[in-house]
């Protein structure tokens, strides 16, 4: 300082209106505080720290264990542990072992470009969310998945349950793929854990799915099944009380077929999302094999939307948590009436 042979530094600070602390203040270089410690006592002696950390991976790894850092430290106390909770905190977090830890995807997401979709065809676009349902007899949520067919507006799938798993999404989605084939398939979604994990995203790859996010914090984006969760909380959930699991898993079930086979949807034109379902795979296939004479009528094949069973098979498949697949009766009958019309103008 240029005015330090002339004023004490005091008088300096007094000048400047600044405190002396300020003036006599020297960056640390590093951390403050004391070094963190890097080996725990156990017994009579010492074991580092990553040693705890694998006790703390093979406690986790354990059926049914979710502990929380203060739980934990409970337990590694019984295993003659001397350490507290505030250690137990700062491992597990470094090593992403906390409940609460944030999932974090690997790769590139591909994000939505357009905020509405536009669908000309069954099982062109689907979109999923899950929703929670308070059942008052065991004062507790439980969790319902629903897949919705965007061109029909029909739950071709769901499930309700304690919780939604990403073994659960990955399920649905290959019964979905043994049933219609999800090649090609855009499949919308949010941003959930069950979602944007690793193994779900590999396995939608693998069945040559296109998988995309919407942007965080914008339900419009997949406004469709958006609104029918408004439309199932306002017609079921609010009005009906659950005394169980197994009482609201049947209320679901049955406002499910309600929904697709009986409820007339406005922006539908006022019919059901079965019949809108119906429609659009008797158009696929009319389009499909009403063709010029030049390009040739041949018989249906596994090709066609459906597959070749769609064709003959009236029978009404068997209902399990993962239907309201499809398959209406009535649409079957439209699809077979198509078919014999066309095997008529084959045979002349």
């Amino acid at each position: 300082m240029k005015f330090k042979d002339r004023a004490s530094a005091k008088e300096i600070c007094k000048w400047a209106e600044i405190p002396r602390s300020s003036f006599n203040y020297k960056a640390h270089p590093g951390p403050r505080g004391m070094k963190a410690s890097t080996h725990t006592p156990i017994g009579d002696g010492l074991v580092e720290n990553s040693l705890v950390v694998e006790q703390i991976r093979a406690i986790l790894q354990l059926d049914y264990c979710v502990y929380g850092y203060h739980v934990m430290t409970s337990e590694l106390r019984s295993m003659e542990y001397r350490i507290n909770h505030k250690k137990v905190y700062r491992l597990m977090n470094e090593n992403r072992l906390l409940c609460g830890k944030v999932i974090r995807c690997k790769g590139k997401r591909d994000f939505v470009k357009f905020r509405r979709i536009q669908a000309t065809k069954p099982m062109q676009y689907l979109c999923l969310d899950i929703k929670y349902v308070w059942v008052q007899g065991e004062n507790r949520w439980y969790y319902q998945l629903a897949i919705m067919d965007v061109f029909s507006r029909m739950i071709i799938a769901w499930i309700f349950q304690r919780s939604v798993k990403q073994t659960d999404v990955i399920g649905m989605m290959r019964q979905l793929d043994l049933k219609y084939s999800l090649k090609g398939v855009i499949i919308r979604n949010d941003n959930g854990s069950q979602f944007i994990a690793h193994k779900v995203r590999q396995a939608l790859q693998e069945l040559e799915a296109n998988q995309e996010f919407t942007h965080v914090a914008t339900p419009e984006e997949n406004a469709y099944i958006e609104s029918f969760h408004s439309i199932e909380q306002r017609e079921l959930i609010d009005r009906f009380t659950f005394n169980s699991f197994y009482d609201a898993k049947e209320h679901i079930r049955k406002y499910m077929k309600w929904y697709n086979e009986k409820r007339r949807h406005g922006a539908l034109g006022d019919i059901t999302p079965a019949s809108r379902w119906a429609q659009g795979w008797s158009w696929a296939l009319a389009r499909q094999y009403f063709k010029p004479a030049s390009e040739g009528l041949s018989r249906p094949d596994c090709d066609s939307p459906r597959g070749e069973s769609a064709l003959y098979s009236l029978d009404k498949p068997a209902e399990t948590d993962y239907l309201c697949l499809a398959s209406e009766q009535d649409g079957e009958v439209l699809v077979a009436n198509l078919f014999e019309k066309n095997v008529q103008l084959i045979g002349g």
